[in-house]
């Protein structure tokens, strides 16, 4: 299976049967991501260092006006899109599966964690995931310490107060 293809399969919204080939993948996509977050996170890079890395991580061109405080954390990296000037501060942590996408002009605090998975809560199923996208607009700004939960798009103009846990749309 490509990463298109994985890709193309979780943004369906289907649910990930665990041990399925799909599965596999995101195994192996995860591993890969370990290896280029680890050194992401473990030597000083510079200003172009840091966008070279989180294009191979991402697999998409990331614009020269991205900035990242490291530590930064995800499990998969291919499903994460992001717009011009999106800033993000140290010891963030992204599952990025379902698809995260980020607008022009958003500031991302520290610490903030951003999940596109949930689990069936069929315990006999539990182990599979359901993908959903969070959809972040142009110029909002996410507090320290906040989670935003599977399937939450955030509108345009938005402010999250630090801690707060998203688990419904906001309003531009």
């Amino acid at each position: 299976m490509t990463t298109k293809e994985f890709i193309d399969i979780m943004n369906t919204g289907e649910t990930v049967k665990a041990g399925s080939p799909v599965f596999a993948k995101m195994h192996e996509l995860s591993q890969e991501a370990i290896c280029l977050t680890l050194q992401l996170n473990t030597t000083y890079h510079n200003h172009e260092e840091i966008v070279s890395l989180m294009t191979e991580l991402t697999g998409r061109q990331v614009h020269e006006s991205f900035g990242l405080f490291p530590p930064f954390y995800t499990d998969c990296g291919k499903n994460i899109h992001m717009g011009k000037r999106v800033f993000i501060n140290s010891g963030c942590r992204f599952q990025d599966q379902g698809g995260i996408y980020i607008g022009d002009d958003v500031l991302v605090g520290h610490n903030c964690v951003i999940a596109t998975l949930n689990h069936e809560m069929n315990p006999e199923r539990r182990a599979d995931v359901i993908p959903a996208p969070v959809r972040i607009g142009d110029k909002v700004w996410i507090g320290a310490n906040v989670t935003i939960l599977q399937g939450v798009t955030i509108g345009e103009g938005a402010v999250i107060a630090a801690g707060a846990v998203v688990n419904k749309d906001v309003p531009p």
